[in-house]
């Protein structure tokens, strides 16, 4: 298993190194955007519910929804700039997600840019004098050709599984947010939090 690991990284020749930027890039925004996506350092449930519920709010001041309510704790008289600020947090929780995108699209493209590399390789080793390759350097040729497409393919299902169902987390909050930014400009008194 770990030969044919090491044959496919070979076969992928000089493009294996952004495939593998690709892949780094790839692991690093899933964690990271998974950490900060978590429910309690978007909309903790106690706050919530504290809005929710018309009572006084506190704790959950690292989260978005703390930092939306602080804000407009702030800035009492000022709903769209309260709103604006909504806005951005939303925009900063999207942080990473483009980048997905571009590795959905690109990883694949490198891997085929890799095979169509490998095979002018292979079919320029044909002999000019018999006008017929070495039938078994020719199959194994063309075999490792095929690994950089199988690298981008293996790169990009993830990402495009990740990123869609990050894009998702990130709506359905915003939307839970949009709620809950309602009820706070609702308010007509905002209680100082304790």
């Amino acid at each position: 298993m770990t030969l044919a690991f090491i044959e496919l990284l070979k076969g992928a020749d000089i493009l294996v190194y952004p495939l593998a930027l690709c892949s780094i890039a790839l692991v690093y925004i899933l964690v990271e955007r998974s950490v900060a996506l978590r429910g309690s350092a978007v909309i903790p449930d106690d706050l919530a519910d504290a809005i929710v519920a018309g009572q006084p709010a506190t704790g959950g001041e690292h989260s978005v929804l703390g930092r939306i309510l602080a804000f407009s704790q702030k800035h009492p008289g000022d709903p769209e700039a309260t709103r604006a600020f909504a806005r951005l947090e939303v925009a900063r929780m999207e942080r990473g997600l483009p980048y997905l995108d571009v590795i959905y699209a690109g990883a694949p493209l490198i891997g085929l840019t890799g095979t169509v590399w490998s095979l002018i390789r292979v079919f320029s080793s044909i002999s000019g004098s018999t006008g017929m390759p070495d039938p078994a350097k020719f199959t194994s040729g063309v075999s490792l050709a095929l690994s950089a497409t199988v690298i981008g393919l293996c790169i990009a299902i993830p990402a495009l599984i990740g990123g869609g169902v990050l894009q998702r987390r990130v709506d359905k909050q915003a939307a839970q947010l949009d709620v809950l930014l309602a009820r706070i400009l609702a308010r007509t008194d905002v209680p100082p939090r304790a």
